[in-house]
């Protein structure tokens, strides 16, 4: 049996930043209409290089397994933070149907949810996003493709140039001015406070993407305690995400968090004034690889793909 496989550039080219959009935002609500099913991600640690994480999926016919790394040390060595492998299955006969690069499938789902959270949560205006990494990159890109203004803001200058230049968007002439802005996405390693306690003005939302495990946070708690929450998988965010740190101090509990899934299909409030300040907390969900990886494959016949024999 032979099997196609899309490499970082097929998964590109088959899911366009508005066709992740539309795929992500049908898969959060597959998932809260419990259509679609997944356990939350299993980590294997090598702290301090970083983990390996095994994440399951099943839904609209098809199961999936994502098997991926993020090594923070990795860009200093001229490697990838995030290197994996994602494996589509079909639900019916258990037959591998196709494999699928992980990092694009993950900067993919990354950059969608965080504009999906951007208008689902947030106010029209313009939008910055702090960290020009390949996820930072994703979220412009898929902002942009909303009809946002954008500006990148990064530690290396270069980069933010860089990436601003390949994009099409703006650069921010310094990370305050990207901190201020009515939207914000967050997509850093996770290793600092960037969002401190008082600092989000009226209005404003902040997509958290950064934080995505254990000890990682971008935020601090006492900002989280003041805002309206929102997150993309209670159980996830509550043990290896932003609000992890929250919960173990006993700031938040469930009933002060809701699930963006449930705010797409109505059943929960999102955003209900325009003074209101929302984050949203994402921890990236096997639902989300599994949305990405079924709309690549309903292009697998028109693309050019090398197949594997299994």
């Amino acid at each position: 049996m032979s099997v196609p496989f899309f490499s970082a550039r097929d998964v590109e080219t088959a899911v366009p930043p508005e066709r992740a959009y539309d795929a992500v935002r049908a898969g959060f609500i597959a998932h809260a209409r419990g259509e679609w099913a997944m356990q939350p991600k299993l980590y294997v640690t090598n702290y301090p290089a970083g983990d390996f994480r095994a994440m399951p999926a099943l839904g609209g016919g098809h199961a999936l397994l994502k098997w991926v790394t993020s090594f923070p040390g990795n860009p200093a060595r001229g490697l990838p933070t995030v290197s994996g492998l994602v494996v589509l299955s079909d639900a019916e006969t258990g037959l591998v149907e196709a494999l699928l690069d992980a990092a694009v499938v993950t900067a993919l789902r990354t950059g969608a949810a965080a504009a999906l959270a951007a208008e689902t949560l947030g106010l029209p205006g313009a939008a910055a996003v702090v960290g020009a990494g390949v996820n930072g990159r994703a979220a412009a890109r898929s902002l942009s493709a909303r009809g946002r203004d954008v500006t990148l803001w990064d530690v290396d200058p270069e980069r933010s140039q860089a990436v601003a230049a390949e994009l099409g968007v703006g650069v921010a002439g310094s990370e305050e001015e990207a901190l201020g802005a009515e939207v914000l996405v967050t997509v850093t390693p996770g290793r600092e406070i960037l969002v401190a306690e008082g600092s989000l003005r009226p209005g404003q939302h902040v997509s958290l993407m950064g934080a995505d495990g254990p000890g990682k946070a971008e935020i601090a708690v006492g900002e989280i305690r003041r805002v309206r929450i929102f997150c993309d998988e209670w159980e996830q965010a509550s043990h290896g995400g932003e609000l992890a740190a929250a919960v173990e101090a006993g700031a938040i509990t469930r009933a002060d968090v809701t699930e963006i899934g449930v705010v797409l299909t109505g059943q929960a409030e999102g955003r209900r004034s325009g003074e209101e300040i929302t984050i949203f907390d994402s921890t990236g969900l096997a639902i989300q690889d599994l949305a990405i990886a079924i709309a690549a494959y309903e292009r697998a016949g028109e693309l050019d793909l090398t197949r594997i024999d299994l």
